[in-house]
Order: structure tokens, then sequence, then C-alpha cells
């Protein structure tokens, strides 16, 4: 029926699928030109079908109209019935009420009128009164039915953030949900948007202890295989000595609370009784316990391997020191995004993610998007506490890379341990130089022992070297631990700026909508969000119209804390980050500190106590 229309009146170049509605005075205008207009002398159409008159499918007509009053459609109907009683324009119609035929032009002006009634009811019935989509959608998002949906737009008076002056598809308790929906999704896309640099960290993390696992364990290998070959006759008393000071070793790197200084002494007094008794003394092999013991304790008096106990103690901390900062950056990195990842929002932030997320599907609107203006007002808000860790992360990464760079030469774990060996093997050379002069001075302190020549065990590793993990691999230049790190840390810093520029990623890669198209400003759907767009950070949100920020957050102020703690281990609190030392005391003990003055060869010389100084371990990390 209705095709027979199409060249009756022409319709106003709004009315298109793709328009804005109009206000009501623009209805009552275009209906009084379109019932003025001059009729067509045919009956055929004077419109081709898809151009500005009625489309060819006429229900897809400004189905973005808003509905009217029924004082506008009285109008449409006053002007109508005018038109027909030729009360309207300069025609009159004669003998309307004799006969039942109407004429062409009455026809074409009533049923015109008429079709505009009915666009105008079908756009209300199709705009809001159905809430299915809403219904659908809110099942979908909540997980199964909820009782006291509302099937069609109602008012919402008990709303407490999605209000509106339209009916409504929301009830309180949809809100509710919404509100805990919303929460929700924050929580969602921030762990979505950290994942690939928690990933990155903790992998490395665990990689880097993996690989100095592994190195630990081949520096082992090293030593044993080199008192096998060299001194088969105390090989197997010394693999006690050697397991447990690379043992030691690992402790001290993965965080335990033993002191370099400690187990490198106490390798090299374990070590000078099975020299004395195989090298200086030979045939002294079952001396008794406290003979044995008389000789450990008199290594640091009579100093039998020189100074290289002191080498190995400054090369120890110049290349585990470092190492071990370097671990414990990476795990205090994994806690500050999984800290950040579940931050307690506050109720200002919650409502208004509410109210850019949710509130447009009460009043039908489930496809829209934010602004990006906006949503950046929101996210910014929300986020402002996060975004002032940007200048510490900034300064977390770029120290890591510092002190990556710094660990070379002698500050490189891999060449200092898969060296250890040499050094050894140095240290007993000495002794085995000045065995007349050892074999005196002990005899001075401890007298002298009975001599009961005995057979020693052999070395039970030749020729067995790979069943046991003996066998020494050559080390590939593009897999060492440095180039690692270099690549670890070139990945890192890809993430310097991540929490300053959190929020602009959120809404420019999930959540607003792109430039040009229609958009939710938080009441309506507008081209272009019109208020202030702030900055990032605390101090710039006071003029936020979106979120009121207020004080700090307790939880990002003890991150920070944190961070300015594990930079300072970083940096060694030096602008010269790569001076990492441990400074010898007068009384044999070590500090843990940075100096420039060392010697790579030789121990530093320095007056102290003793006491061992630490400044290494983070202290209320949980």
């Amino acid at each position: 029926m209705l095709a027979g229309f199409v060249g009756f009146r022409r319709f106003p170049q709004w009315c298109s699928a793709n328009s804005l509605p109009p206000d009501r005075e623009t209805w009552r205008r275009s209906a009084r030109e379109l019932v003025s207009q001059p009729p067509s002398s045919s009956g055929e159409s004077q419109v081709p079908p898809g151009e500005a008159g009625v489309p060819e499918q006429p229900r897809n007509l400004c189905r973005q109209i808003a509905p009217f009053e029924n004082r506008d459609r009285r109008a449409f109907s006053s002007a109508c019935n005018a038109r027909r009683a030729g009360t309207v324009g300069s025609t009159t119609w004669e003998g309307a009420t004799r006969t039942l035929m109407m004429d062409a032009q009455t026809w074409r002006a009533g049923c015109c009128c008429l079709l505009l009634l009915a666009l105008v009811g079908s756009t209300r019935s199709e705009g809001v009164q159905s809430c299915e989509e809403v219904r659908k959608l809110f099942q979908w998002r909540l997980v199964g039915a909820v009782k006291g949906l509302p099937d069609s737009p109602r008012a919402g008076p008990d709303l407490q953030v999605c209000i509106s002056k339209k009916p409504t598809c929301c009830t309180r308790k949809m809100e509710e949900r919404y509100q805990t929906a919303a929460r929700q999704d924050m929580q969602e896309v921030l762990q979505s948007s950290s994942s690939t640099l928690k990933f990155l960290i903790s992998r490395n993390a665990a990689a880097f202890q993996e690989t100095l696992e592994n190195l630990i364990r081949q520096a082992e290998n090293y030593t044993s295989i080199f008192f096998c070959n060299s001194y088969r006759n105390m090989a197997l008393e010394a693999t006690a000595s050697v397991q447990e000071f690379f043992s030691d070793v690992g402790l001290y790197l993965f965080g335990a609370d033993v002191h370099p200084e400690e187990f490198v002494n106490r390798f090299f007094d374990g070590l000078f009784p099975l020299v004395y008794n195989h090298l200086i003394s030979p045939g002294v092999t079952d001396s008794s316990l406290e003979y044995s013991e008389c000789i450990r304790m008199a290594r640091r008096d009579v100093s039998p391997f020189g100074n290289i106990p002191q080498r190995v103690m400054g090369q120890m901390g110049r290349s585990l020191l470092p190492s071990r900062t370097f671990l414990q950056a990476l795990n205090l990195g994994i806690e500050v995004i999984n800290t950040t990842d579940h931050l307690h929002f506050s109720r200002e932030c919650s409502r208004a993610v509410l109210r850019m997320q949710y509130c447009p599907h009460c009043q039908g609107l489930t496809l829209s998007k934010p602004c990006m203006g906006y949503c950046l007002n929101v996210m910014r808000g929300c986020l402002a506490h996060m975004a002032e860790l940007n200048p510490h992360w900034h300064a977390y990464i770029r120290s890591l890379g510092e002190l990556s760079d710094a660990m070379h030469g002698t500050y490189d774990i891999e060449h200092v341990l898969l060296n250890f060996h040499l050094l050894v093997n140095d240290a007993v050379m000495q002794a085995h130089l000045d065995a007349q002069k050892l074999s005196e001075q002990i005899n001075k302190i401890c007298g002298r022992p009975i001599r009961t020549p005995t057979q020693s065990p052999r070395c039970s590793f030749e020729g067995s070297k790979e069943k046991h993990g003996m066998k020494i691999s050559p080390r590939n230049g593009e897999e060492t631990l440095a180039n690692r790190r270099k690549e670890f840390i070139n990945s890192l810093r890809l993430y310097r700026t991540f929490y300053g520029g959190l929020a602009d990623e959120l809404c420019v890669n999930e959540l607003a909508a792109a430039d040009g198209l229609p958009c939710w400003d938080g009441e309506h759907i507008v081209k272009s969000y019109t208020q202030r767009v702030v900055g990032n950070g605390i101090k710039a949100q006071s003029g936020n119209p979106e979120v009121k920020v207020r004080g700090t957050d307790p939880v990002i102020n003890q991150i920070i804390d944190k961070l300015k703690h594990v930079i300072q281990l970083l940096q060694g609190r030096s602008p010269k980050p790569n001076k990492w030392e441990l400074q010898m005391g007068s009384g044999g003990g070590m500090a843990e500190q940075v100096s420039g003055e060392c010697d790579d060869e030789d121990g530093c010389g320095g007056s102290g106590s003793g006491e061992v100084k630490r400044t290494l371990k983070i202290t209320d990390c949980s």
C-alpha cells in the first residue's frame, strides 16, 4: 500500500537514516510545508526511489528521530483534517460530505499525513518501547537471567548514576550490578594492558635465575675437575668444601642472609689443612681433628695463600652483589605490576566508569562508545595516582640498564665464577712455594704431628666425567649472560613511560570511539566532546569535569618508596654505578659498598672494625 504513496509529497531533507533527529518545531514546520505543496498532476511517482523522497523501505526512515508527545500528533492530524476540509491553501474541497469518492488531490494529502503519523509512531515504538537488547546484553554480561528486568522503558527515579529525563531500561538493582561490572572491567583492562610487560619481566627473572643456577653448577664442576686433574690425593677431601662454597654463592645470589666474606674465608680455612697435609707436610693424612682444626684456625695468621683470598673476595663482591641486586630489582618490578593490576578505585572513579561504560545501555544505546576526550578525562582521573609512578618507573628502568652495562670484566659474574678454579690453583701454588716457612710456622703454633703414613683416597671422577656432569662445555658468545641482559634491557626500555601513558593507551586502543564517529559524552550521543580535557597526574585533575580526585593513595606511595629504595641500590648511591666493590677491613671483614679506589688484582686496604655494613637487603617488601 505504501508503495503507491511514493510520488505524493517530497519529504524533508533531514528525514534519512543517517540524520540526527530534529526538534518538534522542525517537525511542525515540515508538516505544514508538506501539506501545502502542490500535488502532482499525474498519479505517477515524481521522486525516484532512493532519492530525497520516501525510500523504498519506509520503515527504515528516521529511526533516530526521538518520540514526540500526543500534542504533536494532534498538530499533524489537525493539519491533515484542515487540508481535507479545504481550510488550508487556496483550493477548497467541495462536496466532501456528499460523496464517498475522494479526488486524487485529497487522497494524496490525507495519505501523506497518515504516512507521517505512522512514521512518528513507528519511531517512538522502535526507539524506546522495547528493552529487549538491553535485557539480553545485561544477562549475557552478568551470566544468567536476572529477575525484575523491565520489558519496556519506564521512569527511573531511584537511579543514582544513570539519571535521565527520558524513560530508562535500567532499575536500581541493574545499576548496582553494572557498578560491579564496571570495576571488574577496569581491573581486566589494566591486567590486559600490563600483561606483556609483566610477562617480559617475570620470564626474564626466571630465566636469569635458572641461568645463574646452571652457571654455579658449571663453576663447581670446573673447580672439582681442577682438583681431580691437578691434586688427585686431596680431590675427594676437597669436594665438601667446594660444594659448600658454591652452595653459599647461590644462597647469596638469590637473597639469603649470608655474607660473601664469610663463605670465602670458610673455603680457604678448609682448604689449608688439605694443602698442608698433602703438599707441605705429606704423610700426615690421619692427623687428629684437633690438629686439623688448629691448622685451619692458623690460616688467617700465617697467610699461606698470599693475597688470593682477598682477590677472590673482591671479585665475588664486584660480581655477586650487582647480580643479586639485579634479580631483586626484577622481582620488585613484578611486585609493582601486580599491585597496580589490583588497585582499589575510589567511589568517584567507579561511578564515572559506570556512567561512561553502562549508562548508555539504559537508553538502549548498547553499541555506543565514549568520546575520546570524555574517556581521557575519566581514565586520567581514575589513574591519576598511578601516573605518579611514572618518573620513578622511568628511573628504575634506566638504573637497571646502567647496572647491566656496568657488569662486565671482573664485574661479570659469569667471568668470575667460571675462572674461580684458576685463583684456587694460584692459592695452592703459593702455599706450595712457601712450604718450608709455613711448616715452621705451623710447628710453632700447633706443635709437631705424629706421622702415620696412610693411603689417601684417589679421585673417582676420571673416566666418568660425563656421567657425573663434569664435562666442560665451550661457551657460546651469543648466549652469554651479558648478551641476554642486554636484549632484555632493550625490550624493557620500550615501557619506560608505561604508567604515564596508561590512561591514553586504554582509551585509544580499547575504550573510546574513533575520531569522527558519534559518541557518548556521559549524557547523550554527540558528534564531539566539548568539555575541557585534563592532563595526567594528580595535580592536573583539579579541573577534571568527570572525576573528583582527592588526597593520595597509600598503596601507590608505598610502591614509590620501594622503587626509590631499589633505585638507590641499583645506582650504588653513586653517580658511577660501575664502581661496586667489597672493601676489606683491618680485621679481615668486608663491607658491601661502592668504591672507586679498589684495584682489580688486590684487596682494598683500609681500617675498619670487621663488621659487615649491609646496604643491599630490601626491607618491607612483603
